[in-house]
């Protein structure tokens, strides 16, 4: 189990990022589009670095789901891999078989 503080950083992270994409969007747009004068470019360049640091999607991690395990992350059901295996011994996820020896 990962640490509150950990799990609780990531959600206050992924509400940022969700509260602040439609504006960061709208700044990009004006920064990359070419036909707009340099001066507003620079403008919204210096708003878009005025946003929360954490309202950026690159800081985003991947955590399981139910324990908060950033590492051994599984994307297409987003468990842990230890998550993963437990379930599967409980026989919670359709398809998988776990063998062991």
């Amino acid at each position: 189990m990962a640490k509150k503080s950990m799990i609780e950083r990531d959600k206050k992270r992924r509400r940022l990022v969700e509260k602040f994409a439609a504006q960061r969007d709208e700044l990009k747009k004006q920064i990359s589009d070419r036909e707009t004068p340099m001066e507003d470019r620079v403008k919204a360049s210096l708003k878009l670095a005025k946003l929360p640091r954490d309202s950026s999607p690159t800081r985003l991690h991947n955590r399981c789901q139910l324990t908060g395990r950033s590492h051994g992350y599984y994307r297409k059901i987003k468990v842990s891999r230890i998550a993963l295996r437990e379930l599967g011994s409980a026989g919670q996820i359709p398809g998988l078989v776990k063998s062991s020896w």
